[in-house]
């Protein structure tokens, strides 16, 4: 018998004041129930019960042992119940760390109408263009953008990006179309440093030579880069889903589709696989549904 049933078993027993009433509340018989609460006594090396042909009583040891062993039990019962009720209904903090744009367009939005759904959750979130250690930070999820190392993470594939070489109409009307790679070097270059940050780009098969560009322009930000580009100041490379509504609305426009480099897989990663808690098992099942059903994540 272990500790914890020992003290169902005590418990069982004083209350009921019988040997035989309490091992049958807990389900076991007397004989059993006698030999729990002996070797329960002489581990603590203290009489506990005092017993009688017709009753068994407290001892006065046995009466505060009798309060801390009720406390005990009643605040593994709470942690029992903590724990299934965060297996089964979200609750808690969900920390979530994904790349800045992705997270500005597409992440909060989510993040909101979860957070509405489920008032038991709080979230955390890193907007961040950099792969964040999810165990070692503390993260509940992460959205990937790229090819996934080998780890013992989950993963759960929500689309695709493309990689893109954009300008306005007003750009190619006054400076002409790139028809290959190479001719990037004749034009106004702007280069966002989270999406391309050297000067070598890789264009179709990664086996292919890189072409050299030279950028009139670094910045830092790609909402910056693009809004450069917007004004017909040059050309940027961007990932297809930070340019989707300038695309659909023709304000941009792409050069270079044949040339693309292979898109790149969009995962929602996260730590504890089936054992994951409710809070991250449902925010993916939204995330999922959502971000699947976004053309541009999810075309060629």
């Amino acid at each position: 018998m272990d500790r914890l049933q020992s003290l169902e078993v005590f418990i069982a027993v004083a209350e009921a004041g019988s040997f035989v009433a309490g091992a049958r509340k807990v389900g076991l018989s007397a004989p059993s129930a006698t030999r729990g609460i002996n070797a329960l006594e002489a581990r603590l090396g203290a009489r506990l019960l005092s017993r009688t042909t017709r009753r068994v009583r407290l001892t006065d040891v046995g009466k505060a042992y009798l309060e801390d062993a009720r406390h005990i039990l009643a605040q593994m019962q709470a942690a029992d119940d903590a724990a299934t009720g965060a297996a089964i209904k979200p609750s808690g903090q969900l920390r979530i760390t994904c790349p800045t744009e992705f997270g500005r367009i597409y992440v909060a939005p989510i993040l909101t109408d979860f957070l509405d759904l489920h008032h038991s959750v709080t979230a955390d979130v890193l907007m961040v263009d950099r792969i964040v250690n999810m165990v070692e930070e503390g993260f509940d999820l992460a959205v990937r953008i790229g090819e996934l190392p080998s780890s013992g993470l989950t993963a759960v594939r929500v689309g695709q990006v493309r990689r893109l070489i954009c300008g306005t109409p007003e750009y190619f009307e006054k400076n002409g179309r790139p028809e290959t790679p190479a001719d990037l070097q004749q034009h106004q270059m702007i280069s966002a440093s989270p999406v391309s940050p050297v000067t070598e780009w890789r264009f179709g098969s990664e086996l292919q030579t890189p072409v050299r560009i030279e950028p009139r322009l670094i910045v830092s930000s790609v909402a910056t880069a693009i809004s450069v580009a917007r004004r017909g100041w040059g050309l940027c490379r961007v990932l297809s889903y930070q340019v989707g509504p300038d695309l659909q609305s023709g304000k941009l426009q792409t050069v270079l589709e044949d040339f693309e480099p292979t898109p790149l897989p969009i995962h929602l990663v996260h730590v504890e696989g089936r054992r994951a808690p409710a809070k991250v098992r449902a925010f993916v099942d939204l995330a999922k549904t959502r971000l699947r059903a976004v053309e541009v994540l999810n075309s060629r």
